[in-house]
């Protein structure tokens, strides 16, 4: 009992002492802040600096965010978004100088700075046609060819890569696999994949990967199914939870640990929060299948109410598999209206998500389309939806929308390799999280979705910064 006491004294006065140097080095250091307003109409503005004083024990009456540098959690592996046929049909139909300027506007020196770039094999929703590589029946996968995607796809993932760097971060999903290897025989409606092509469609993944990478777009991960428990009327493919369990043990894990790809990232369910738990738990509960997923996919689609999506259901699963990251896939506004691409609450939706799923422990971050046209698509089946940058094909105007700006809040300042440091609000409007970067930098975003102005406290450690947080307003906080 005493040993114990003694160990929970040192562990004590090392927090303290840590907190004591951490202000040491940093005493006298002011924050940047860049704030975007929709009062004001300012878009990631800088607006100077603010400095840190003493600050002792908090009243209830001061509105507060709280942070201690002391406490660390899951590193970020990186933010960005998908790259689909859609994304890349509208991007060709520009003129060249909007083009790089779009390219700049997300991977960039001076852009978002997004490192990850998701992509679809095979046809989705987000195309103008439905399509595969192979031909009907081609089991040995002889005819696979990825013409379709030389076209559009990959010119516009390879634009992505030079631009990122050595911090690019690719994957890819399938939305169904070939109708003939399907029960309802169809690329659209559901059914699910027959047992007798389990191995087929798992060398079908390795074809892909070999056939990308032999252009230059080297491969990170890949994900087993898009939502697999959606039965759309565009391309779907049900997977139970066992059924992917099954797949990935027996067929996808070994062949690509035995083409020597045991380096991808597999993510299961890539679907909605609501059911996480249950399929993590359920397809992850055989060692010989766990051993092949790194991480567990999803998406935000379980509640039209935003306010209320399940973001604790990410923390139990964090909680459940330790050893696995957690990856926000996608997520978009949907029911797409072009009168309505400049709403602050498209880009309030973002910030709720984003700075929510962080703090349950997420570590890959990914919205939807990159870029979509002025009627919300194309998209071959009528399912039109918002995208951080919307352009009109018709005029060659490219409008950014609040999405772009409150991603970039986190995305431009939040590095890959940052730890998230333990932080909360004491109110319920102000939403908010933090980084620190690799170099010791500090980073807080807090984003004000309410009606109301609220004058807050960066507080670390004893030491505060004053900061307004005007109504439907995000901010980030450099320190």
């Amino acid at each position: 009992m005493k040993k114990l006491m003694i160990s929970c004294f040192a562990a004590a006065m090392l927090v303290q002492v840590n907190a004591q140097s951490y202000w040491k080095k940093n005493t006298g250091k002011t924050a940047r802040v860049v704030l975007t307003d929709a009062k004001t109409g300012e878009k990631m503005a800088d607006k100077g600096s603010v400095s840190f004083e003493k600050f002792g024990q908090p009243k209830e009456t001061d509105a507060c965010i709280f942070v201690d540098p002391d406490f660390k959690y899951q590193k970020l592996i990186g933010i960005g978004g998908a790259i689909t046929d859609a994304a890349a049909e509208t991007f060709y139909k520009l003129p060249k100088k909007k083009q790089q300027e779009i390219i700049e506007a997300y991977y960039g020196k001076n852009g978002l700075g997004y490192t990850v770039v998701r992509t679809n094999m095979n046809s989705c929703d987000f195309s103008s046609d439905s399509y595969t590589y192979v031909q009907d029946g081609d089991t040995a996968l002889k005819s696979f060819n990825i013409a379709h995607d030389e076209k559009y796809k990959i010119p516009m993932i390879q634009e992505a890569r030079k631009a990122i760097g050595k911090d690019f971060t690719f994957y890819f999903s399938p939305w169904s696999p070939p109708a003939w290897m399907k029960s309802n025989n169809s690329l659209l409606k559901g059914g699910r994949l027959e047992n007798k092509y389990y191995q087929p469609w798992a060398e079908y993944y390795i074809k892909f990967i070999k056939e990308y990478e032999k252009r230059g777009i080297g491969v990170w991960g890949l994900t087993v199914q898009n939502e697999p428990m959606a039965t759309q009327t565009w391309e779907s493919c049900i997977y139970t939870a066992e059924e992917e369990g099954d797949f990935l043990g027996k067929n996808l894990g070994p062949t690509l640990w035995k083409n020597g790809y045991k380096d991808k990232k597999v993510m299961i369910w890539d679907h909605n929060r609501d059911l996480i738990y249950q399929r993590a738990t359920t397809t992850l509960s055989d060692p010989e299948t766990s051993k092949y997923a790194a991480g567990i996919g999803y998406h935000w689609y379980e509640t039209w109410n935003n306010k209320t999506q399940l973001f604790d259901n990410l923390s139990e699963t964090q909680r459940a598999f330790p050893d696995k990251f957690l990856a926000f896939t996608e997520g978009c506004k949907e029911q797409f209206d072009l009168s309505k691409i400049y709403d602050v609450k498209l880009g309030e939706l973002y910030g709720r998500n984003m700075l929510n799923d962080f703090n349950k422990g997420t570590a890959l971050w990914t919205d939807w389309n990159v870029l979509l046209d002025e009627t919300g698509g194309p998209n071959h089946v009528g399912n039109f939806c918002f995208a951080p940058i919307i352009a009109d094909t018709k005029t060659g105007e490219v409008h950014y929308t609040y999405e772009y700006y409150y991603v970039g809040h986190v995305s431009k300042f939040i590095k890959p390799e940052a730890q998230r440091i333990g932080s909360s609000s004491n109110r319920a409007a102000l939403t908010s999280t933090t980084f620190m970067n690799r170099n010791g930098q500090l980073v807080t975003v807090i984003m004000n979705d309410s009606d109301n102005d609220i004058d807050t406290h960066l507080w670390i450690e004893g030491m505060a910064a004053k900061l307004p947080a005007p109504a439907h307003s995000i901010q980030t906080v450099i320190l």
